[in-house]
């Protein structure tokens, strides 16, 4: 190898490697926002009720998974009312495909009627309103203030988010609520929502939780564990 080349190559590792958590954030938005310009969430919903349905069958499922169910269900149910009141058995049969049916159809009838009860039926648009609902914790509320009211109180963690926020060398924690506080702290927050988006599409697409494709990802100059995925920094 030329051994300009090879210096040049020793520079910019130590340069990444020793990059603050900060300029690596402000370089990932410039690249993400190239990469990925279409990102959105990928559940499908006409509302911001049906968005908070379908967040709730989320859980522990694909997006594809829970695509796949909801057009029926949303034809059964078209209101909140329509939730509050459809029977437990009824419901676990529409939605038993996306898994654990029971405790969800659970949660959609409790929090539909929650928000009959002290909401007038409206969907909250504050994170401590919605997160207090049965069923809906932080990281669902956060999905459905982001995408559907365009209101950013914080940032989205799933397991994508929380993966890549590791190998990044944006976060050291595993907790999911530190690893928000760290990237509300490294991100403006007119990014916490596209923000998700752009983590989950390239977890969806490069950096799988096994064997990501290093080799053709395209952040391996700002990658801290390019090619060695399972070590944190």
């Amino acid at each position: 190898m030329n051994m300009r080349l090879y210096e040049q190559m020793v520079n910019a590792e130590c340069y990444k490697l020793s990059m603050t958590s900060k300029q690596r954030a402000q370089l990932l938005v410039q690249k993400f926002s190239e990469l990925y310009s279409e990102a959105h969430c990928e559940l499908h919903y006409n509302s911001p009720l049906e968005l908070l349905v379908a967040t709730i069958l989320s859980a522990q499922c694909t997006d594809v998974r829970v695509n796949q169910v909801t057009p029926k269900l949303f034809q059964r149910c078209k209101t909140v009312e329509d939730y509050a009141s459809i029977s437990q058995e009824e419901l676990e049969v529409l939605i038993h495909s996306t898994g654990f049916f029971r405790n969800k159809a659970k949660a959609i009838r409790n929090t539909t009627a929650t928000l009959l009860e002290k909401h007038a039926g409206k969907i909250p648009q504050s994170l401590a309103e919605l997160s207090s609902l049965p069923g809906v914790g932080r990281k669902t509320a956060n999905v459905v203030l982001s995408n559907a009211f365009n209101i950013h109180e914080g940032v989205v963690v799933d397991t994508h988010v929380g993966r890549l926020s590791q190998r990044l060398g944006l976060v050291q924690h595993h907790q999911p609520i530190k690893i928000e506080q760290d990237l509300m702290k490294l991100f403006p927050q007119e990014k916490w929502g596209i923000l998700s988006h752009w983590l989950i599409w390239h977890g969806r697409r490069r950096c799988y939780a096994r064997r990501p494709d290093c080799k053709g990802c395209e952040l391996r100059d700002l990658c801290p564990s390019v090619d060695q995925p399972d070590i944190v920094y």
